[in-house]
């Protein structure tokens, strides 16, 4: 019967491109599921508005009657404007451990791709860097957290065959939390709140009190992360998304904003404590008992994983940033967290690696978004 690469075109066709991973890592110990509830409206045109902008490409394979693999092609026309680019994406490549499945997937985005006048393909990069992003090249025996890649070794292999060489790296930092906050640290946060006597320090009371925060920080993120790889701005429409879909999972204690004088949101920092655990346990199902299993697993981890920061460009390199570090730690530790994980930075984000580093974090894991010209 041999190999089929075939377009997405029926919800049957879709169902198996969700689910495929599943059979795909069935022994993956580190593998974290997606929630498919959510699965099911990011692949929905109707209900993920990023498909206005865009066009898209869904593959699968069968090869000997069986499923085999999967890919999505993304051409950011938006972006690609704003950026002044001519490149379509790949994403969600998922196969079992046969290179001529591999190849043949990429080989149809790319043919697709070079149909719509693009003049590479880089990968994996979904429609924004808030879609998990990049190969995992180092850290295998590390846990995952979620909206990252979880990849075997041969996926690397099996790309880089395909004729595809590095565009940049993202790292990961694992910070263990010390039993004290050292001394030159606690020095350079007191001489920060010395210099900003107009700063106030929110304390949240609940979720209610979230809320109203929630516009102010993701405009801040907004203009923050402007100028970082693949980055594409919240819409209002995805910040109200944001509150809908994070709400209940949020927890006030690892949320820290500052505000200035005229009550502006100047800086921030999100993380949640890890979730993922629970998410095994519920097998991607939220409904009807797994959410209580995610949230349950959010009480008894030891992981934080930081999701969200920023610091408005006018208040940079004034310690807003240790101030929010410090601030974070002290959480931490009373909470009983042992580690914490920075998620993804771009190897050339140099202040904040600083940063992590600071904070004795060092890095663990690896990605790598990859190019291949067409």
């Amino acid at each position: 019967m041999g190999l089929e690469i075939y377009e997405v075109n029926t919800r049957a066709d879709l169902r198996r491109f969700i689910h495929l991973p599943a059979a795909i890592h069935k022994n993956h110990l580190n593998w974290i599921p997606p929630v498919y509830m959510d699965e099911w409206k990011f692949f929905n045109p109707r209900k993920n508005h990023l498909f206005e902008s865009s066009d898209t490409l869904l593959l699968l394979a069968r090869k000997n009657g069986k499923m085999a693999g999967r890919v999505m092609g993304i051409i950011n026309r938006k972006y690609n404007e704003t950026h002044q680019e001519n490149d379509g994406r790949f994403c969600f490549l998922e196969t079992f451990n046969d290179p001529e499945v591999a190849k043949s997937l990429l080989t149809g985005v790319e043919n697709w791709a070079r149909s719509k006048g693009m003049n590479a393909i880089v990968g994996p990069l979904g429609f924004s860097d808030k879609d998990p992003q990049g190969l995992l090249i180092e850290g295998f025996d590390q846990p995952m957290v979620i909206a990252t890649n979880c990849n075997f070794p041969y996926m690397v292999d099996f790309v880089e065959l395909s004729g595809y060489s590095k565009k940049v790296d993202l790292v990961v930092y694992k910070i263990e939390v010390p039993d004290t906050i050292p001394d030159f640290y606690l020095k350079i946060y007191e001489r920060a709140i010395k210099n900003n006597k107009d700063i106030r320090i929110i304390k949240l009371s609940g979720r209610r009190q979230i809320k109203p925060y929630i516009t102010p920080v993701l405009s801040l993120v907004n203009e923050t992360f402007r100028d970082i790889y693949a980055f594409v701005p919240l819409e209002e429409r995805e910040m109200k998304e944001f509150a809908q879909r994070y709400l209940m999972i949020l927890d006030k204690r690892f949320i820290k904003i500052i505000e200035n004088g005229k009550g502006e949101v100047i800086a921030f920092i999100l993380g949640i404590p890890d979730l993922s655990e629970g998410i095994k346990k519920s097998r991607g199902y939220v409904l009807p008992f797994g959410i209580f299993q995610i949230i349950r697993s959010q009480h008894r981890t030891k992981l934080l994983s930081l999701l969200l920061g920023g610091i408005r460009e006018d208040y940079r390199n004034s310690g807003l940033d240790t101030i929010l570090g410090v601030k974070m730690l002290e959480e931490v530790m009373k909470s009983g967290l042992k580690f914490i994980d920075s998620h993804l930075e771009l190897e050339t984000n140099f202040k904040m690696r600083a940063e992590m580093e600071k904070m004795g974090g060092v890095v663990y894991k690896r990605y790598r978004i990859y190019q291949k010209a067409l």
